[in-house]
């Protein structure tokens, strides 16, 4: 598969950062926005697969869940005198 040109637009400080890294890594301005693009769509594909994944858990009933009233309890006591345990996932 061919490789397609597209148009960004950035702030000028911006661009400067990114030539700076650039010439610090002996890489074009191009390469590495291709990898940061990259790195960026892989990261948020996972994060999106296993939210899916837990949600079709919750569907299912397979899940392990705690009430969000009690995870909320449980928060709210961090730092506290009085500091909970976790709560438990059934």
């Amino acid at each position: 598969m061919s490789k397609q040109n597209i148009t960004i637009r950035l702030e000028p400080e911006m661009v400067a950062k990114l030539d700076q890294l650039a010439a610090a890594m002996q890489r074009d301005r191009s390469w590495l926005m291709g990898y940061a693009i990259e790195r960026y769509v892989e990261e948020e594909a996972w994060q999106v697969k296993a939210i899916r994944e837990a949600m079709q858990k919750v569907k299912d009933g397979r899940a392990r869940v705690a009430s969000h009233e009690e995870v909320s309890r449980w928060l709210e006591s961090w730092g506290t005198d009085d500091e909970r345990e976790a709560p438990e996932c059934k």
